[in-house]
């Protein structure tokens, strides 16, 4: 079968066509909307399965705005989530014990590159030099 990739798990068949990509992982805690009116999704990455950090982006504004959920609230535990504008350093942070999720923190950063993440009980993830001002508007 050139070009085809075929995976066998758990008695199912998954056959992929070439040039086909696969999906990207789902996020492992859905966005909450806890930055507000105006906010839409830019980006997010999943810390483990424990849960997702969200970049989201308001063009009338020219904020980004950054939230760390859990998969799954339960009792506190230690959730930390940081935006940093990269030309300047300029950042925004949250970080303490938290039940369901860590954040919003704002920054301006309309135009400019970002760097952005998450921690949630020890796991942690992060992107560097992000969205730099394909959403400004």
């Amino acid at each position: 079968m050139a070009g085809v990739a075929v995976t066998l798990a758990a008695g199912s068949v998954m056959v992929m066509a070439p040039g086909v990509a696969a999906a990207p992982p789902a996020p492992a805690a859905a966005y909450n909307k806890a930055c507000g009116t105006g906010y839409k999704v830019v980006n997010q990455i999943n810390i483990g399965k424990a849960g997702t950090t969200y970049l989201t982006y308001n063009s009338a504004t020219g904020k980004n705005c950054a939230v760390t959920i859990r998969s799954t609230p339960g009792p506190a535990v230690h959730m930390y989530v940081w935006v940093q504008r990269d030309d300047t350093r300029d950042y925004a942070d949250d970080d303490g014990y938290y039940r369901s999720y860590a954040g919003p923190v704002y920054l301006d950063a309309r135009g400019y590159c970002v760097s952005w993440g998450g921690v949630i009980a020890g796991e942690s993830a992060g992107r560097s030099g992000t969205n730099c001002g394909r959403i400004s508007g």
